[in-house]
């Protein structure tokens, strides 16, 4: 029992640590974060088995992509980060946000994964969760595997009844319980280093207050062209 209880102390003061940590993250190492993201969406979308549909890109109204690594014995702790973009009322995509991605699950787990993700949002009211810090997908929002260029036609229409279509792409082997829900948080540390800003999520996301850098543009305006 008191094993248990340490390894549950670790797991949570790690995520803390690391939380604290962003705020001696240097710039060029967020960049790398928004840049990472931008290449897992476009490997996503290389790839018919992965590609998101144009009547799916018809329907998004905010993005979240997520770069995680699981790792876990007792615990499964699933840790990274992502970005998320809205579409704003005037049909232009906002600049990325940096997020933390995080998860836990109980249960006998061992092994390791990285796990890519994208979340294709189809309203405006889900990416306003996250206003109040954090967004559980699966539990605050319905979230369901999203159709494929491969497929859509024959699932397009089931899958459209959910606000989050999820794209997953799985690298490793991992022997556990298979947790259906994520969890992202918001990390305005990172983005106040990130955009030189004291502006927090909701004004980088709605308003035109903060220029995009030069860093985040290709993701912008790849974003654009995909559900313009």
């Amino acid at each position: 029992m008191k094993k248990l209880l340490v390894f549950s102390l670790v797991a949570i003061l790690g995520a803390a640590c690391a939380r604290a940590g962003d705020a001696n993250t240097p710039r060029s190492d967020l960049v790398v974060r928004v840049e990472t993201c931008e290449a897992i969406l476009r490997e996503f979308m290389a790839s018919p088995d992965t590609s998101i549909p144009p009547v799916v890109w018809q329907k998004a109204r905010g993005l979240i992509i997520l770069s995680q690594f699981k790792a876990g014995f007792i615990f499964g702790v699933k840790g990274g980060y992502g970005v998320l973009m809205v579409k704003k009322p005037d049909g232009h995509w906002s600049i990325p946000v940096l997020i933390d991605a995080s998860e836990a699950s109980l249960g006998f787990q061992a092994g390791a994964k990285d796990v890519d993700t994208v979340f294709i949002l189809t309203d405006d009211a889900t990416p306003r969760l996250l206003f109040t810090n954090r967004l559980n997908i699966g539990v605050d929002a319905k979230a369901v595997a999203g159709p494929n260029s491969a497929n859509y036609e024959s699932d397009a229409t089931k899958n459209f009844v959910a606000p989050v279509l999820v794209y997953s792409r799985s690298v490793g082997l991992y022997a556990g319980a298979t947790i259906k829900a994520g969890r992202v948080e918001r990390n305005d540390v990172a983005n106040f280093t990130l955009y030189n800003t004291s502006n927090t999520m909701p004004e980088l996301l709605y308003s035109d207050w903060v220029s995009p850098p030069t860093e985040v543009q290709p993701l912008i305006a790849y974003v654009q062209q995909l559900a313009p």
